[in-house]
């Protein structure tokens, strides 16, 4: 009888690990830019923005938190949906992740190579593509020796991107000028709103952090606490930079929308700060497909593990004790779609994934509740309120899609549904088919 590929796992992220790890993957390279987008649309009222952001991610972290308190197996969202709703509303929550972990791991490291080669002065069209590829393996490499490389990688990229973004909070707070941070034009609730549905997706990344559950020391305890002080700490970290940028270039912070906070540093450090804080960019890029070649594989690895996709993406390495087949399949997909340029074309329907996969994971909870899952008969979580916290999570979410997603976006993933319902029902034949029969 083939063994129970989940148990080969070994649980070795603790809750310094996680809660590095999805800050580090929440906290992308968009803070070095949605300082100036927030700026250009509400003026000096931005801040505001952020706490109405802050808000709704924080009814997304508390279903997540009670969720990872119930399901504690590989794979995330995807397998608090498929315990809590079902297979296929499951196997839709998978390929939804797939597709957000793929198109963003492709775009990212994609950019990342051609920073790389022009930094070390590399000329010619194959140069971005050879370091891309010279990064995910050596990302792959790591991450298939071992969990524990991979989460100290992950922690160390994730100290390499806070020294530049605590840098300018610290010394750029000494040349702040209060007369900047005064709003003395109240937008409205409506412009606030809307804002803030822009800014929601600086806060994108813990659904995808979230897939090495199985994993985790105590998850049922553990995953609760990272996923909330994760959370905390993204979110006081971008109110002090947008703060920070705000009060030292005033309104002329929403005319640079392509390096924003570099040109704030460079105005009290030179041309000196300016290149630090771009440098930052390229760090905080680095740390996240660092925190992606972790995670990601995982949700390839549980819907393999249910029978979504072929069996041996399942596989677990016998020394190494890692999903080895998936986090290879992983780096080899994003390679291929990051020379390609595909990651384009699939970017159209990731955002729209994500929310979706925020909604699905507030209607599993009220599912598990019903069902009262627990792991492994530890006291799950609660958050309070009864219903009221997932409900309005979903009727957050709907207004949220309904004010940032376009018609070409909602096409897309209306086709994603459309595909995924017959590619379910195909693989429930063949499992029917392919199962003995029963007495």
């Amino acid at each position: 009888m083939a063994r129970d590929p989940e148990r080969q796992l070994v649980r070795e992220l603790g809750l310094r690990q996680l809660t590095a790890h999805i800050f580090n993957y929440t906290v992308g390279s968009g803070i070095f830019v949605l300082p100036a987008i927030a700026v250009a649309q509400l003026g000096t009222a931005a801040p505001l923005a952020y706490l109405v952001c802050a808000t709704v991610m924080a009814l997304v972290v508390m279903v997540f938190m009670e969720a990872g308190s119930r399901v504690t197996i590989t794979g995330g969202p995807y397998a608090y949906v498929e315990v809590g709703l079902g297979s296929f509303f499951g196997f839709v929550t998978g390929v939804l992740l797939a597709v957000a972990t793929v198109t963003a791991g492709g775009a990212i490291a994609a950019l990342l190579g051609q920073t790389a080669a022009r930094l070390l002065g590399l000329d010619g069209a194959a140069w971005p593509v050879v370091m891309t590829l010279l990064l995910v393996a050596t990302l792959v490499a790591v991450n298939v020796r071992g969990l524990r490389w991979g989460a100290r990688l992950v922690e160390w990229s994730t100290a390499a991107k806070l020294v530049p973004l605590l840098a300018f909070v610290l010394v750029g707070a000494w040349f702040v000028d209060p007369g900047n941070l005064r709003i003395e034009a109240w937008p409205s609730a409506s412009q606030v709103t809307a804002t803030s549905g822009v800014l929601v997706f600086a806060f994108l990344g813990i659904e995808s952090a979230l897939g090495p559950t199985g994993e985790v020391r105590d998850a049922a305890r553990t995953v609760p606490r990272a996923v909330a002080l994760a959370l905390l700490a993204a979110t006081f970290l971008y109110l002090a930079i947008q703060l920070v940028a705000l009060g030292v270039l005033g309104p002329s912070l929403g005319a640079d929308t392509v390096a924003p906070l570099a040109s704030a540093a460079g105005t009290f450090a030179g041309d000196a700060g300016a290149a630090f804080l771009l440098a930052g960019a390229t760090i905080s890029m680095l740390g996240w497909v660092t925190g992606a070649v972790l995670a990601a594989p995982r949700t390839f690895f549980a819907l393999a593990r249910d029978g979504f996709l072929p069996r041996q993406l399942a596989q677990v390495h016998p020394r190494y004790h890692t999903p080895h087949v998936a986090i290879v399949g992983y780096g080899v997909v994003v390679a291929l779609v990051s020379s390609t340029g595909t990651f384009a074309q699939l970017a159209v329907v990731a955002n729209l994934a994500v929310l979706a996969v925020y909604a699905l994971g507030a209607l599993a909870v009220l599912a598990l509740r019903r069902k009262d899952v627990r792991s492994d008969g530890v006291a799950p979580l609660r958050i309070p309120g009864g219903a009221l916290v997932p409900v309005l999570t979903c009727v957050l979410i709907g207004w949220i899609a309904w004010q940032t997603a376009t018609p070409r976006e909602a096409i897309a993933f209306a086709v994603v549904w459309a595909v995924a319902l017959p590619l379910y029902l195909w693989r429930r034949q063949r499992a029917t088919h392919s199962s003995p029969g029963t007495t």
